[in-house]
């Protein structure tokens, strides 16, 4: 099976076109503190008859992504799993389809489809890694389904043990085995959610489910160690009710608003990649 060597960390995200500039800067960060070889999975789909906006990551930019990772450990790959059948089959006119996450949220729900892994490190876009992530494994899953922090919000206001489902370390053979994706997948297509496949994991994975410290997926400020920042929604209470969600590459509100200049050299090497492969411009 691909990517599944003794040495090697598996490493997904899920999106399509539009969210790839977001998965490059991930992946660049993932590269620069991880000295390990990375196995990089991108699981995509076209789904333009729903929006036409929803184009696939293509294999030109799988190609950027694995040059620019490969500068950092010439161990590095990257490779495209396609999920249009896949989606077809489990999640097409589902009730969930027209909510206001996209579809390809729903494709970490099908990772349990493809061979090429056993176990992998499950990123959103949005996340940028701020040391090591091999630090993912220093925690035996081989009894769970999947390790993952609370939701900083999510913990107060829905459940004490509620994760949020950005950052997740999936132990995908005891999940073939426990049918969790299965029943998971069956509940989106049949009944409403307002979070999803975030709300099916919460219900489905309470009894099998590892928590991790908040440092695997810090969803404020970062912190001395932090392994993972999620440039997820939040809300600023003073000195007046706000809620903001300013991604990775609005480089002028990540610097002005959320004061972090820790990927000032990740934003570097991207304007390089940018100019060379013409990819869009980050947001200054």
């Amino acid at each position: 099976m691909i990517g599944t060597e003794e040495n090697r960390l598996n490493v997904v995200y899920c999106g399509n076109e539009k969210v790839f500039p977001l998965i490059l800067l991930s992946a660049l960060s993932v590269a620069r503190y991880t000295p390990r070889p990375v196995s990089f999975y991108i699981v995509t789909m076209d789904l333009t008859e729903v929006d036409p906006r929803y184009l696939p990551v293509t294999e030109e930019e799988r190609s950027v992504l694995e040059t620019a990772v490969r500068a950092h450990t010439a161990g590095n790959t990257a490779t495209l799993l396609r999920a249009d059948g896949l989606y077809e089959t489990y999640f097409r006119g589902g009730k969930n389809e027209g909510s206001s996450y996209t579809p390809y949220t729903f494709l970490r729900l099908l990772l349990s489809e493809f061979d090429a892994f056993d176990r992998a490190v499950y990123l959103d876009a949005d996340t940028m890694c701020c040391s090591d992530l091999s630090a993912f494994e220093e925690y035996d899953i081989s009894s769970y389904e999947f390790a993952a922090a609370l939701d900083h919000m999510g913990k107060f206001w829905i459940r004490r043990d509620y994760i949020n489902a950005g950052v997740v370390y999936f132990n995908l053979k005891k999940i073939r085995e426990t049918g969790l994706f299965v029943r998971a997948r069956e509940t989106l297509f049949r009944k409403k959610m307002y979070f999803s496949d975030q709300t099916v994991l919460n219900r489905y994975g309470r009894k099998g489910k590892l928590l991790l410290p908040r440092r695997f997926n810090e969803q404020r400020g970062i912190r001395e160690d932090t392994v993972v920042k999620h440039f997820c929604r939040g809300i600023r209470w003073l000195p007046f009710f706000k809620v903001y969600n300013y991604k990775q590459n609005d480089v002028k509100n990540v610097h002005g608003k959320l004061h972090i200049t820790y990927f000032d050299d990740v934003y570097a090497e991207y304007d390089r990649l940018a100019e060379e492969y013409g990819l869009p411009p980050l947001k200054k």
